[in-house]
């Protein structure tokens, strides 16, 4: 395994009891089984900012695109207050090289998606953004992001968790071998994780890669980063998990003995018929590259894209 995934999070999340109320938002997931891989940043930009906890609660008014941060009793703005301590938040969380950041949802200030913003005429419309959510993304436009209650569910909990992982690796690539030849590395053990995603965009990366020469280092792993980050954010189906599948099988046309092949294939087809998760047909695959010795497989990150306790790929 790499190193700790650096991964700012919303400090409620932790248990910290830094709500409004003096309550937390303990995810357990979170701490418990996430946390065994990640060493947390937490953030929270109401306390920070200087608000006391317990406070009054507050809300955003005004403009979606550029609403106001207010007391919800007494009005009071703190738009000033909390933008004036974002500014320099931000610039000490670009040393921390963040490969992802999971924010408290429906809050005015770290919330993601679909915050309350109330309008001056009485109006509520449920289209805003956190006022530190909306700076971060827009500062850190590549680091993945999610909100703690969207990852409940099975599909952008695990490909969160892959981007966050992938992300990793791609930075130790980065740092440690910014070269052509790591990149050809990097991009033949990534060929079916981003497959799994987006079948034009790795034929994309792939060109870049083969033209890697023309372009200078630095703009090439920009550029690469780019397209990367941009598969990654595709989520997988099961059409193109199936497509995966079935390009592996390939690879053992010469080694399976008739009966294996028929295994193999009889559990890639109760996967695409919803009876058994995708968890399966790799760890048979998995037997398969070991016992048959298969070097390039033996590499693929899609085999392998997280840590196997996070159970990521058992849900139907």
């Amino acid at each position: 395994m790499l190193e700790p995934i650096k991964i700012g999070i919303s400090s409620c999340l932790l248990g910290n009891k830094v709500r409004y109320d003096g309550g937390h938002s303990h995810d357990r997931f979170l701490t418990q089984t996430l946390g065994l891989f990640t060493e947390y940043v937490p953030v929270c930009p109401e306390v920070e900012c200087g608000m006391p906890t317990p406070r009054e609660a507050v809300r955003l008014v005004g403009d979606p695109e550029n609403p106001r941060l207010m007391t919800q009793k007494t009005a009071v703005d703190k738009t000033d207050q909390m933008n004036v301590w974002i500014k320099g938040r931000l610039e000490e969380l670009a040393r921390e090289d963040l490969c992802g950041f999971i924010f408290r949802s429906k809050s005015p200030s770290s919330g993601l998606y679909r915050i309350r913003v109330y309008g001056e005429d009485g109006s509520i419309t449920k289209n805003g953004t956190g006022l530190f959510a909306r700076a971060f993304t827009k500062a850190f436009p590549r680091v993945p992001v999610e909100e703690a209650g969207r990852l409940n569910d099975p599909k952008l909990r695990e490909s969160f968790i892959e981007n966050i992982f992938s992300l990793q690796r791609w930075r130790k690539l980065c740092s440690q071998n910014m070269t052509l030849g790591g990149l050809v590395d990097f991009h033949t053990q990534n060929k079916l994780l981003i497959l799994s995603h987006n079948q034009g965009l790795y034929r994309q990366m792939g060109k870049l890669v083969a033209h890697g020469k023309d372009v200078d280092i630095d703009q090439l792993f920009d550029m690469y980063e780019e397209l990367l980050l941009k598969a990654l954010s595709l989520q997988t189906t099961l059409k193109k998990n199936i497509n995966v599948l079935q390009h592996i099988l390939g690879y053992f046309k010469k080694d399976l003995s008739n009966d294996e092949k028929q295994e193999l294939l009889t559990i890639i087809d109760k996967y695409r018929s919803g009876y058994v998760p995708l968890i399966v047909p790799i760890t048979l695959i998995k037997h398969y590259v070991m016992k048959y010795d298969q070097p390039w497989l033996k590499i693929q990150t899609y085999l392998n894209p997280h840590p196997f306790e996070l159970k990521l790929r058992n849900y139907f």
